[in-house]
């Protein structure tokens, strides 16, 4: 293996949670490619896995052991594959697994690039990969996903239902600042995604935040739109935006919808980051677990070597990361696709190919 310049081989700790479906396939996939990279860059993965997931569910009635958190707690970062699967309550497996991990381990930044790679179709007329590039900021752990609320008087004519959104000035300071900072660093514009004039109390609170942090980065230009008009906008005019900031369920709408537009959800890759370092970060492709195709051994896996990317970058190995994504944007523009992207090609034969053109790469 090559060692970097100080002669010293860099080692990285990672807890490997493949998951569920999709996700043991696509994970063995990426941690190829990944190893074949650190080869050429004098960097070692140390992958920790776990068999944590909705099997593990079926065995133990839990996604993961009760001291989970602890186990991965001194880890360098977390690469997860899916989760969820048939015979498994969806609110099980997200707030058994996904979501604890977000939330204890602070990781309050989504991350969620929506940017069209050369050789990959979009649904949208007249748009080249220059027209689209922009990374969603999704607020990872308040917002409208909480588990405040409830229902009462269940199964009679007067049921009723009350779940509770919870915003806080911490929360959203701290996730807007991250989005003006990340734009400093690309074409400076930030776009706020709100609903202020239908959501009386939270989102004129985001507003009234945005429009402070606004000031206080004035070196950025700034937008501002009702999360209806929005969406249609990233389908008509999808170039106007460099980075979207938005609350967790208007992100979670946004960074699915930037996926498909962007050629395919397979492609797509996304990172919960703890910007302090205090706890791991954990970075996951955006398709979930696909029990439909899983097992035919033909998902797509640029969304898991994305993701990886995405780690390297975290991990601060920026070189690392952009020859990978060389590696890919090659693989595909060379017509090595999967299916979802018109192409024939299975998982590993797309694997292989990126490590082809990594080791043909300097």
């Amino acid at each position: 293996m090559t060692a970097d310049s100080t002669g010293e081989e860099r080692t990285y700790r990672i807890a490997t949670l493949p998951g569920d479906g999709i996700g043991n396939e696509v994970v063995p996939a990426a941690i190829d490619v990944l190893d074949a990279l650190g080869g050429l860059h004098g960097i070692r993965f140390d992958w920790r896995v776990r068999d944590w997931g909705c099997d593990y569910f079926l065995r133990t009635g839990r996604m993961m052991p009760e001291d989970a958190l602890e186990q991965m707690a001194a880890d360098d970062a977390i690469f997860l594959g899916a989760v969820g699967a048939p015979g498994v309550p969806d609110h099980e497996s997200l707030w058994g697994m996904l979501i604890p991990i977000r939330r204890e381990f602070d990781q309050y930044v989504n991350l969620r690039p929506a940017r069209l790679l050369a050789g990959v179709p979009t649904p949208l007329a007249g748009i080249s990969p220059a027209d689209m590039d922009m990374a969603v900021i999704r607020e990872n752990v308040e917002g409208e996903y909480s588990r405040i609320g409830g229902r009462l008087y269940a199964g009679t004519p007067h049921e009723l239902v009350v779940q509770e959104s919870v915003f806080t000035r911490r929360g959203i300071e701290r996730v807007m600042n991250y989005a003006f900072e990340l734009a400093a660093r690309r074409r400076g514009d930030v776009t706020s995604a709100t609903k202020s004039n239908g959501i009386v109390y939270t989102m004129p609170f985001w507003d009234e935040i945005f429009a402070e942090r606004a000031a206080a980065h004035p070196q950025a230009t700034t937008q501002q739109y009702h999360i209806d008009a929005l969406v249609a906008m990233f389908v008509l005019d999808p170039k106007r935006f460099d980075v979207v900031v938005a609350s967790n369920l208007f992100g979670d709408i946004l960074t699915d919808l930037g996926a498909a537009v962007a050629g395919s959800i397979g492609i797509a890759p996304s990172a919960n980051i703890n910007p302090e370092r205090e706890h791991p970060s954990m970075f996951e492709p955006v398709h979930g677990s696909a029990p439909d195709i899983a097992g035919q051994g033909i998902a797509n896996p640029v969304g898991q070597i994305w993701s990886g990317a995405m780690m390297l970058e975290h991990l601060g190995e920026a070189d690392a990361a952009a020859r990978l994504m060389r590696a890919v944007e090659d693989t595909l523009g060379a017509g090595i696709k999967t299916r979802d992207l018109g192409g024939t090609a299975n998982t590993a034969e797309v694997a292989s190919a990126v490590i082809e053109r990594l080791r043909a790469t300097h």
